[in-house]
């Protein structure tokens, strides 16, 4: 395994890591994903380009433009739970009230 190998699976570990044991603030599950989405978007790059090919040019870009729809309704429901519930805790959050 190369250095720039590991070092992208090493921030997409730390990410979901992240992700799996930090579950107090809904903001900070948001930027373990992007994060974790940064990591798979370099990774990407780096091997369209190890590849030399056209065909697959076009994927880090479309990954990019999903991580911003991603970051943009991961916000939008940051801010609607805020001012509904008072704060981003994943504590206060209940599914089975409506």
């Amino acid at each position: 395994m190369t250095p720039t190998h590991f070092a992208f699976s090493s921030v997409f570990m730390l990410g979901l890591m992240g992700l799996a044991f930090h579950r107090t603030h809904l903001l900070s599950a948001l930027l373990c994903l992007e994060g974790m989405m940064l990591s798979l978007f370099m990774a990407l790059s780096l091997w369209t380009l190890q590849l030399d090919s056209t065909h697959f040019s076009t994927s880090p870009m479309l990954l990019l433009a999903f991580s911003a729809c991603e970051a943009s309704a991961g916000l939008a429901l940051l801010v609607a739970t805020s001012r509904t519930h008072g704060s981003d805790r994943l504590q206060t959050l209940n599914l089975l009230q409506c």
